[in-house]
This record gives C-alpha cells, structure tokens and sequence, in this order.
C-alpha cells in the first residue's frame, strides 16, 4: 500500500487515536498529583472582627481546611543533626478582598484524631509563621490619588472626541467606534470605587477589579488588530466587524477562560476566604498549566501583532512609490503623515509589549528587584507605570484620531498641493474626509485613488 498510515486511515478513525492520546497526556499530568503521596494537615481555622476594642467579636469565616504539606530536611541525616527540624514551603492560607474593620481575629486549631487519620503521621509541629501580603499605605494614596485625577481626564477626552464625531455629516467607521470603545473600557477601570471600600466591607472588590481589568484587556487587544487590519484590507472589507471574527473571536474566548478561572478562586473566596485552588497538588497543576498557556498565547499574539504592523508598514510603502510624481509640497504632506502614522504604530508595539510583560510578570511572580541595596518594589512599579501607559496611550488616541477643525480644500485634496499667501499648511492627520477618518487611512487601502 502507498502512503503512510496518516495518509491512508480514516478521518475518524484518525480522531479516535488522537482522543486516545490526548487522554493519556492528560493522565500524566494528573498522576503525579492523584497518585503522589505527600503529608496533610488539616486545620479549623475562623476569623472574626471588631471595631471597638470593648466590642464582642463577630465572627467573619469558620472552616476545616486542609493543606498539602511539602517539607525538606535541609541539613544532612546524620546522628549529629539529630533534633533539627524540617523546613516546609509556604501554603496558601486566606485572602480577603477588603479589611474595612480596625481589628481583626484569626484562630488556628489542629484538631487530632487517630480514627479519621486526621493530622497523624505530620512529626510534631513547632511553630507557624504566617506572612501577610497588603497594600501598603503609600502605594493606597499613590493609587487613589491617581485613578481620582485620571477618571474625569479620560471621560472629559472621551465626551469631546465622541462629541466631534458626532458633528461630521458622515457616520462614524469601525475604527472610530472602536477607539470610543476603548475610551469607554478605559473609563470603567479608572472609576475610583476603592474610595468606598474605606466605609463599606465590600469583600468582592477584588474580584471586581478582576473583572474590570478583563474587560480591558479584551477591548485593548481586539483594538489593536482592528487598528491594524483596518490600514490592511480593501474598500469592501473595512469598516465591518465581522471580517474580525477570526482574530476578536479567540481574544473573547481566552477572556472568558480568564473569568472562569478567576470565578473559580476569588468567585469562591466571597464566602469562604480560606479557599485556594492551590491547596491541592491537582489543583496546582491546573493553575499553574492554565497560567503557561495564558502566558504563551499572550506571545503568540504579540508575534501576530508585529506581523500585522509589518504587513501595514510594507503596504505603505507600496504606496509611497506614487510620492515622487507628486508635487514637492504635496510629497512633504504625506510624507510626513506616514512618518506620523509609523511612529504610532511603533508606540503601539511598544504599548503591547509592556502589557504582555506586565500580564506574565503579575501573574509568575509578587515580589521586588534588590540591586545595589535598593530596594524597587516590582509589583508596584508595573503596575502604577503599565496603568498611566493604558490612560496616555488611550488619550494619545482619542486627541489625535479627533476630527480635525482644519482639512484641505477640495482644489487641495484633488489637484497638487499650493501654499497660497494667509493659508496655513495643515501637516496634521484630518478626519475630515467622507471616506474615512485619515488620510492614511484612504491611501492604504488597495483601490486608492492618487
């Protein structure tokens, strides 16, 4: 028989042993964890809270929790390190979303029983030392301070520009309702409800701030490969978001993985603050498996994104060879408007690579960088630095793809350029044109007309 077995078996019979496959990968993964045999401690743990130091207590949470524990005896197992104890890594304990009462209690307990083989075989436990993570009181007034000043800036900016679109005798196209949009996205995570959380004991806050900063990212990378496929594609293409599917449609699937993912801690953790889905080795794996992936597609769709601007920028430059012919005047005018417009772009692939690095950075490691004794907080330095990028690059946006008060006129537009005595030279991109907001815009496409 000619051919391989992949060439020649049946397409569903080739399904069948690929399923198989799959279903042992699967089983490796999850062996080590259902199989493995590590020592448990369980623990009956509550919290509970006052506000006055005469006050009873009101209890918050009351659960049994166990924890897988991972200990190594660091030192050799010789006669003369007899009594030495073994050291355990660090086990996800609670988390809660707000601390708006002044005093709070924690109770740990560990509970004995032979006949339920609970907290029997562990050695003897010595001591317990519990680090707490928190948002200190400098970075709170740093971040308070600027989501205050940056939420009426971007909504002012958004009402002007969408205000000047709406004055133009066109209708608005794709690329404009999609940097409204991205206003609109960007206003919703800066509105400073974390002011309330001073008064109000809002335990979903975090999950909240999840959710908002989800949605952002989903409009801010759709925006991105709209922004660059609408300077790719024809007349007939353009200005529909259905020739988008392909490339928004995974970005909407990975989001709503992220929210499932987050629903199934933070989602949990509303009610029970001791809950983690790292507490069992399972769980782990799937967390950590589920970030790698998250981290790799997030790459992917980097590379994909250079791509395009590749593409974007070569197309432009197939334009550019009708420049000469033009006149000197007119050749400067788009000249300068593609150099304008690949600076942009440029500032976008930058945007987009800082964001990727943040979003793996966040979520791989909470900590700070110690160079030379100085201390610089990692967690807190990306993010006021990523968060003040997103609200200027989305102002940059918005300010400059504005309908412009000043456009050519007809004579100009048609015919060669002239600088006649008393008229200003208008270098900047005009969002005056009825078929489309740039003059970028109208020469990339394919059928332009020079």
């Amino acid at each position: 028989m000619a051919g391989a077995i992949i060439e020649n078996m049946s397409t569903k019979k080739l399904c069948i042993v690929g399923g198989i496959l799959l279903v042992f990968q699967i089983i490796a993964f999850l062996v080590g964890g259902l199989i493995g045999e590590n020592a448990e401690v369980s623990m009956d743990v509550s919290l509970a809270y006052r506000d006055d130091m005469f006050a009873e207590w009101t209890e918050m949470a009351h659960e049994r929790v166990p924890r897988k524990l991972k200990c190594t005896f660091t030192s050799p197992k010789t006669p003369e390190h007899e009594g030495r104890y073994y050291e355990c890594d660090v086990l996800p304990f609670m988390e809660i979303g707000s601390v708006a009462h002044k005093y709070y209690l924690l109770n740990i307990r560990l509970p004995v029983n032979e006949k339920k083989k609970i907290n029997v075989g562990i050695g003897e436990i010595k001591d317990i030392r519990l680090v707490g993570i928190h948002q200190n009181g400098g970075f709170t007034k740093v971040w308070f301070a600027m989501k205050t000043f940056l939420t009426p800036s971007i909504f002012i900016i958004m009402v002007w520009y969408w205000r000047r679109i709406t004055m133009m005798s066109r209708p608005p196209v794709l690329l404009e309702k999609v940097i409204f949009a991205l206003g609109i996205s960007m206003t919703f995570i800066n509105i400073p409800v974390e002011w309330f959380s001073i008064g109000f004991d809002w335990t979903w806050m975090l999950l909240f701030g999840d959710i908002r900063q989800g949605i952002f990212y989903a409009m801010l990378l759709s925006f991105w490969i709209i922004f660059c496929g609408e300077h790719m594609m024809d007349q007939h293409e353009r200005n529909h978001i259905a020739g988008y599917w392909k490339q928004v449609g995974p970005i909407a699937v990975g989001s709503f993985c992220l929210f499932i993912f987050d629903m199934c801690e933070r989602g949990v953790q509303l009610t029970n603050p001791f809950y983690s889905i790292w507490t069992t080795d399972v769980g782990t794996e799937l967390a950590m498996a589920f970030i790698i992936v998250a981290g790799i597609c997030l790459c992917l769709y980097f590379l994909f994104l250079c791509f395009m601007v590749f593409q974007v920028f070569r197309n432009i430059s197939g334009k550019q060879s009708s420049l000469p012919a033009m006149s000197k005047v007119r050749r400067l005018h788009y000249e300068g408007l593609i150099f304008r417009f690949k600076f942009l772009m440029l500032i976008t692939l930058a945007c987009a690579a800082m964001t990727v690095i943040f979003f793996i950075v966040s979520q791989v490691t909470e900590g700070h960088w110690k160079w030379g004794g100085v201390t610089v907080q990692v967690s807190s330095a990306f993010f006021t630095g990523i968060y003040g990028m997103w609200n200027l690059y989305v102002f940059a946006l918005m300010f400059l793809y504005a309908p412009s008060h000043k456009n050519y006129g007809e004579d100009q537009s048609n015919g060669d350029l002239g600088v006649h005595s008393g008229e200003e030279l208008q270098l900047t991109t005009t969002i005056t044109h009825v078929d489309g907001p740039t003059e970028i815009y109208k020469l990339t496409r394919k059928e332009a007309q020079e």
